[in-house]
C-alpha cells in the first residue's frame, strides 16, 4: 500500500439506458429545470439484439452538444443515437447506457416518442415498445457509464466515481486512460507481457453521494484518505456487482475526492484504489506526470500480488516509483508477478 502527504443557453443532461431481455420495453423520459432522462426497463422474454439505434425528436429548439456511450447526430428536431462498436449487441438480461449534455434557451419538454430500432415504442408486445414521458426532478448533469456491456474478462477495468457536486471534465477519464496505457507500455517493456484494457478504458460512473460523503462515512481512520476509497470500492462492489478480489478483472478504481490535506491510495490483490489527487495527476492539474505515471506502476505492482520493497532499491516497489521511467522491476519481482494471482491476465501485446 502507498501513503502520502505528499450567456445564453441552458445546459442540459440526459442519461438513456437501454435493456434487453423481453417484449415489454418501458420507456421513461422526464424533465425538469434543466435535464431530462430516458429510460428503458426490459420486464419479459425478448430476442437479444446486435445493434441499436434510438431515436427521438425534440419539439423546443433544444440541441445536443455532447454525448458519450453513443454516436449521436442531429438534423432540425430529430435526434438519432446509434450504439458504438462495445456496446451494439445485448443479449437476454444485457443492458447498456448512453448519455449526453444539450441546451435550450426557453422551455425543455420532453420528447413525446421514441422509436428504437425503427419500432414506435407503444406498448404492445410483439416487438415493440410503450413510451410514457413524466418529469422529473433529479436530472443527470454528467455523463455516466457502469460498464457492464463490451468488458472482456481477464482484464483490467478501470473506474473514474465523480461524486454529484463535482462537475464532469472530459479531461479526467482521459487523462487517467492516458496514465493506465503508459503503465501499460511500461509492463510490455518490463516483462515482455502486459495487461489488457477494455475498448472503454476508463468508465465513467456517477456517485450516488457528494465529496463530504466520501471523505466522512463511517469515517474512524486516522488516515483519512482509506475513507474516500475505502467508500468509493464499497459503492463500486454494490452497484456493478464487483468482488474483492475479483476473477474477472483486475480493478482499478479513482474518485475525485479527498479530504484537505490527506490524499493517497493503495492496493491489494485485484485492485487499486485512488483519491483525488492521482485523479487529478492523472488528469494534468497536480505535477509532472512521471510521477503519476510512476505511482500507476508501484499500485498495479500491489494489485499483482507484490509487496512494498524494504527499501529504496531503484525498483518501482519503492520510492523509486518517484523516478520513473527509471526504475525497473527486479527479477524476483518479474517472477512473483508472472506466477501470481493475475499473472495470467498477461499477455504479449
Amino acid at each position: 500500500m502507498r501513503r502520502e502527504r505528499v450567456r445564453g443557453l441552458v445546459v442540459v443532461a440526459a442519461t438513456v439506458s437501454l435493456a434487453a431481455a423481453g417484449a415489454t420495453v418501458a420507456t421513461t423520459a422526464g424533465a425538469a429545470a434543466a435535464g431530462c432522462r430516458v429510460t428503458y426497463t426490459v420486464s419479459s422474454q425478448w430476442q437479444a439484439i446486435s445493434g441499436w439505434t434510438l431515436t427521438w425528436s425534440f419539439t423546443n429548439g433544444q440541441t445536443v452538444t455532447q454525448a458519450w456511450n453513443a454516436t449521436v447526430t442531429q438534423s432540425g428536431a430529430a435526434v438519432t443515437a446509434v450504439n458504438v462498436g462495445y456496446n451494439g449487441a445485448l443479449g437476454t438480461g444485457a443492458s447498456t447506457s448512453f448519455g449526453f449534455n444539450g441546451a435550450w434557451s426557453d422551455a425543455n419538454p420532453v420528447p413525446a416518442s421514441f422509436r428504437l430500432n425503427n419500432v414506435a415504442c407503444t406498448g404492445s408486445v410483439n416487438p415493440s415498445a410503450s413510451a410514457s414521458p413524466s418529469r422529473s426532478s433529479s436530472p443527470s448533469p454528467s455523463p455516466s457509464s457502469t460498464g457492464g456491456t463490451g468488458l472482456a474478462n481477464r482484464t483490467v477495468r478501470v473506474l473514474w466515481l465523480k461524486p454529484t457536486d463535482v462537475a464532469f471534465n472530459q479531461r479526467y477519464p482521459d487523462g487517467i486512460a492516458n496514465v493506465m496505457r503508459e503503465a501499460q507500455r511500461y509492463y510490455q517493456q518490463e516483462l515482455g507481457k502486459t495487461f489488457t484494457l477494455n475498448t472503454t478504458v476508463v468508465e465513467v460512473v456517477n456517485g450516488e453521494r457528494d465529496t463530504n460523503f466520501y471523505i466522512n462515512n463511517n469515517c474512524t481512520s486516522a488516515d483519512r484518505y482509506w475513507c474516500v476509497v475505502f467508500n468509493m470500492q464499497a459503492e463500486l462492489r454494490r452497484r456493478l456487482g464487483i468482488n474483492n478480489p475479483d476473477s474477472r478483472w483486475l480493478v482499478v478504481g479513482e474518485i475525485s475526492a479527498e479530504d484537505v490535506g490527506k490524499s493517497g491510495g493503495g492496493a491489494s490483490p485485484g485492485w487499486v484504489l485512488l483519491s483525488g489527487h492521482d485523479a487529478d495527476g492523472a488528469a494534468g492539474v497536480n505535477g509532472p506526470m512521471n510521477r503519476w505515471y510512476g505511482g500507476m506502476v508501484h499500485e498495479l505492482g500491489h494489485a499483482f500480488g507484490l509487496p512494498d520493497s524494504t527499501s529504496t532499491d531503484g525498483t518501482p516497489m519503492s520510492a523509486s516509483f518517484y523516478s520513473y521511467p527509471n526504475t525497473h522491476f527486479s527479477q524476483a519481482q518479474k517472477n512473483a508477478i508472472l506466477s501470481g494471482p493475475y499473472g495470467s491476465f498477461l499477455s504479449w501485446q
